[in-house]
Order: structure tokens, then C-alpha cells, then sequence
């Protein structure tokens, strides 16, 4: 698939043609039916490796290696894959990663919101024809689950328990039976061998769309932790952080390690309620100041020191930024990082920059 140029963010098959293409080509394993590559191929894309060529694939995902083996087993049988994680833990990139490898299609994808309708998961009608020729397969738009079913690829359901109810419960029938009912035409659709579904929802949506038994008992849940270790955050950050500031072709340097360091640092200290040294207890914001949000800001202090500084990441161009992903509620947020800062940042040794960067805009 050619990449058209100016595209802001390619889909995955397209960003790592050549990684799929060396894997393909390597590959000597056994592959499950539909599949384009072994599932040991597809752990390989996501962790990273070496192949026996000597090409390098780049790790997609950075954590455990046996949540990542469980998640490409389960698509392997007859069970959809259910990625569930606090916001930020990276289980839409691994939904489409995990696509792009096993179907080479990473598209056929359903964004899961409070509106979504039951035609988003089956199928819809073109009015125009169907009022003109009445019901016909021509007439008849399927839906990106409808469309993976024929084809024997993965389809995606993003944010699932946002979805209403009454139309998660679509889904059982298409688990269960393998098979999409259309009346209308006294016909189905029945899955190709190689059709699965990934879903991901967050921890905290829980309560909002809750999932029946019946349909959670048709999901294996793979729960993707954040990350354990402040050098596994860093890194993580640090690799997408590069990545975006190449793709948003940003005339800056590559972020300084330190400064990526310090945001981990705040983020991690905020989000567990205690310092890194495990002798200060601090308060925890109501946000959740996820991994992602740690790469948010610092992309935005690469914009910023490249347009309006000299192109170096210092304390003042992700300042604004972390206030902004700390500070969700103005009155109980601000008072908590105002605490921290205070018991905290103004007494860490090399922090001092930091601190008055964050003092100036609080």
C-alpha cells in the first residue's frame, strides 16, 4: 500500500511496510488460517527483534512479553481479544499493531462512543437505493466488522464499554455463531476462517456500559499494566516522543533525556501518590496522567522550544504542558500541585528551573 505524501499519521502496515515485508520473507513458522504471518512472527513485530538477516525491528510495545504471547494466542482461536487498561497504557497502538500484522489491515475499525448505533457493527442502508430498489446487496453498506467477517481479517471495536448496551449485545451473535444474520435479504454473512474481533475499554469506564456476562464471557481480557519501572516509562516516552517530532517534521533537537526524565518523574510521583525515594507522601490529582499524556506534554515542549525558543527542550517549555495535564479540576487539582511544588520540586537538588517555570504560570 503506497503512502500518500503529507499524510499526518500513516496506518501501521504502511509506516512499517518494510519490518511486515523482512518478517513475511523470514518467517518459516506455521501460520493459523487467513493469517500473513506465525503468531511468534507477530511477537516479534510488537516486542522487536533481530532477524537472522540481520534486519532490526523496532519494538512497537514495551512490557511484559507474555501478555503480548497470550493476546496473539487468543486471536489464534475461536475467542475475541478484550485489551483493558487505565487510559494511556497504549491498547489502541497495540489493537492496530496486532491488525497490521496479522491482516495487514489495520482499518476495518468501529470508534465505540455513546452514539454509536447497532448499524456501526452490522450493516446500514444507502436510502437513496433502497427507497429506489428496495432491499438489495446493493443497496447495503456494511459495517468494518461485516466487511472483516468476508475477508477473514481482524476487526477493531474501539472503546467498548462507551458503547450503549442494546448495541454491544450486537455482538454476541457474531462471537458466538460466527455469523451476521441479514433478514432483510433472507441471507448471512458467515465469518472466513482468520475473522476476529479486538476490543479495548479502560478501567475507568467501568459502571458507564457495563458488559453483560454473556458477552463478556465471549472476550479473553488481557489487562495491560502501566509501566512498572521509571527506565521502562522513560524509554517508552522517549522512543514516541521521537517519533512524532519526526513525523511532525518539528525543527527541533531530539528531547533532552533529563527533561523526559523530570516529566516521568512528576507523572509517576502524582500518579502514586508518593516520591520516588518512598519518604514523602503527596496527593493525587483526579486526572489520571497516563504515559500518554507524559508524551503529549513533552511533544508539546518540542513545538514550543523549536518555534519560540533555540530548539532545546528545557523546564519552561513543558511547564505549561504538565499544568495543563495535572491541573483537571481548577480547585481540588491546583491545590494539589501547588502542595507538591512547594514540599517537593523546591527542595529537589537540580530542580530549581523547574520549579520557577511552574511557579511563574501558577
Amino acid at each position: 500500500m503506497t503512502v500518500p505524501q503529507q499524510v499526518l499519521r500513516p496506518h501501521a502496515e504502511q509506516d512499517y511496510a518494510d519490518e511486515l515485508t523482512a518478517l513475511r520473507a523470514a518467517d518459516d513458522r506455521d501460520r493459523p488460517p487467513s493469517w500473513l504471518m506465525s503468531p511468534w512472527a507477530v511477537v516479534t513485530y510488537l516486542l522487536g527483534g533481530e532477524l537472522r538477516d540481520g534486519t532490526v525491528i523496532s519494538p512497537k510495545y514495551i512490557g511484559p512479553k507474555r501478555l503480548v504471547e497470550v493476546a496473539v494466542a487468543t486471536l489464534a482461536t475461536d475467542r475475541a481479544l478484550l485489551l483493558l487498561g487505565v487510559p494511556g497504557t497504549a491498547k489502541t497502538w497495540v489493537s492496530e499493531h496486532l491488525a497490521a500484522a496479522i491482516s495487514g489491515d489495520s482499518t476495518l475499525m468501529v470508534q465505540g462512543t455513546a452514539g454509536t448505533a447497532e448499524e456501526a457493527i452490522r450493516y446500514g442502508w444507502n436510502y437513496a437505493r433502497l427507497i429506489a430498489e428496495g432491499p438489495t446487496e446493493q443497496a447495503m453498506v456494511s459495517s468494518p466488522v461485516m466487511r472483516a467477517m468476508a475477508d477473514g481479517k481482524i476487526a477493531r471495536l474501539e472503546e467498548l464499554t462507551r458503547i450503549p448496551a442494546d448495541v454491544q449485545d450486537t455482538l454476541i451473535t457474531i462471537l458466538s455463531e460466527k455469523t451476521l444474520p441479514v433478514p432483510e435479504l433472507n441471507t448471512e454473512v458467515q465469518a472466513r476462517k482468520g475473522f476476529n474481533v479486538i476490543a479495548t475499554a479502560n478501567n475507568r469506564d467501568r459502571g458507564v456500559n457495563e458488559l453483560s456476562s454473556a458477552l463478556r464471557r465471549r472476550f479473553n481480557t488481557v489487562v495491560l499494566p502501566l509501566p512498572d519501572t521509571p527506565e521502562a516509562e522513560v524509554e517508552i516516552v522517549s522512543r514516541r516522543v521521537q517519533q512524532l517530532g519526526a513525523a511532525l517534521e518539528l525543527p527541533a533537537k531530539d528531547a533532552e533525556l533529563a527533561e523526559i526524565r523530570r516529566v516521568v518523574t512528576v507523572f509517576r510521583e502524582l500518579r502514586s501518590g508518593r516520591t520516588e525515594d518512598g519518604r514523602t507522601a503527596v496527593k493525587s490529582p483526579s486526572g489520571t496522567l497516563s504515559t500518554a499524556e507524559a508524551i503529549s506534554v513533552l511533544t508539546g515542549g518540542l513545538a514550543l522550544c523549536a518555534h519560540f525558543g533555540d530548539g532545546v527542550l528545557r523546564a519552561h517549555d513543558v511547564a505549561a504542558g504538565i499544568l495543563g495535564a495535572v491541573v483537571k479540576d481548577p480547585t481540588a487539582d491546583r491545590v494539589v500541585w501547588t502542595e507538591y511544588l512547594e514540599t517537593v520540586v523546591r527542595e529537589r537538588e537540580g530542580w530549581a528551573d523547574f520549579y520557577r517555570a511552574c511557579r511563574e504560570l501558577t
